[in-house]
């Protein structure tokens, strides 16, 4: 078996959703509370709010994430989540002040949730690879999104703003939503 294996046909494209969803992850984390405090003028004290109402929400919905997923469908639930996580980004960028932005970081970890362990679930029923090297390649990826998303993150804000940075996280799960397409074949 080889030592590292380049990820192929369906495997790359579900080792970029994971991509994706843990670098909006990783943002949440590293720059939630930059932003409420630089965006949204909350107490810098305070601002750690934010990360702490994305977890408890995410924590919350990846446990009731398996009853979801066998209800609506893993498909449908990784366009539903992307979707919640897209209208979380807007919240938080949108939002007249901190305090209603924090729904935002609610509506991000519940629409993160479930994405990623539906990837996983699809690595191991994809043909494109044999599992064995198909879900390390599509681990590798995945968590190549939190070391990479706050760099990147900080890049783009560093070049425009903080907010138009948030926008793009925003597009990214928006993207997942339609990379679904072609997650169907």
């Amino acid at each position: 078996m080889p030592a590292f294996a380049w990820p192929r046909g369906s495997v790359l494209l579900i080792g970029a959703v994971c991509f994706v969803m843990f670098l909006a992850e990783g943002a949440m984390l590293d720059w939630g509370a930059v932003f409420l405090d630089q965006a949204k003028d909350m107490d810098p004290a305070r601002a750690g709010v934010g990360y702490v109402a994305f977890s408890l929400a995410m924590t919350v919905a990846r446990l009731s994430g398996d009853r979801v997923v066998q209800a609506i469908g893993p498909l449908r639930a990784v366009v539903a989540g992307a979707l919640v996580a897209f209208a979380g980004f807007a919240l938080i960028v949108l939002a007249p002040g901190a305090w209603p932005a924090l729904g935002g970081f609610v509506l991000v970890g519940i629409g993160c949730a479930n994405i990623v362990p539906v990837m996983f679930s699809a690595a191991g029923r994809q043909a494109a690879m044999p599992e064995s090297l198909a879900v390390p390649a599509i681990s590798t990826l995945g968590y190549a999104g939190v070391l990479a998303g706050p760099a990147l993150v900080g890049f783009v804000a560093h070049g425009t703003s903080l907010q138009f940075a948030f926008w793009c996280l925003g597009a990214a799960v928006l993207g997942v939503a339609v990379a679904t397409r072609w997650l169907r074949a």
